[in-house]
């Protein structure tokens, strides 16, 4: 089972619209309501007649989740229990300030919550000694209970995560 949804959980919708504002206030949450390091904090990608991005965020105790409900009820935010889905986007999670520079495949997993890296078009996993350069934005997602990092090839045999730290916008140029 997802180690998100056993935890204690509430989804925040804040009516954010991209992800890049919602990582940014996820880090603002934290920081205002003390998270601790084995807290999680998710975005989530929601579509339907008003598309947004809701963030979760999972506590190691109910007694924080209480606080954080409350905190954030009073500044106006939306606030219901559980997450959106098991699919979170992991922008807050145990280890994720260690995830900076340049690591080995081993080091990133054993500092942190990652259970696993893929390579696109690679059908393994890429060897314990294969350097990952985070660009300090590593953002796994949650895949069948795990936090799964994507990765893909970059220049010197290394490899970089997917997601890019400030993607281009599309029709940047227009």
């Amino acid at each position: 089972m997802n180690a998100i949804v056993t935890m204690d959980a509430l989804t925040v919708d804040t009516g954010v619209r991209d992800l890049r504002a919602a990582d940014h206030l996820l880090h603002t949450l934290a920081a205002e309501l003390a998270l601790p390091e084995d807290a999680f904090g998710c975005t989530h990608l929601v579509r339907g007649d008003r598309p947004r991005v809701a963030l979760s965020l999972a506590f190691p105790s109910e007694p924080l989740l209480r606080t954080a409900q409350e905190r954030l009820t009073a500044r106006g935010y939306e606030v219901t229990p559980g997450v959106p889905d098991p699919m979170g986007r992991a922008v807050l999670y145990p280890g994720v300030s260690s995830l900076t520079g340049t690591l080995t495949i081993a080091e990133l997993l054993s500092r942190s919550a990652i259970a696993r890296v893929t390579v696109l078009g690679s059908p393994g996993q890429p060897a314990p000694d294969t350097e990952l350069v985070t660009r300090d934005h590593v953002r796994p997602h949650w895949h069948d209970g795990e936090l799964v990092l994507t990765a893909m090839p970059a220049v010197g045999g290394t490899l970089v995560p997917f997601e890019v730290p400030d993607p281009t916008p599309c029709c940047a140029d227009h």
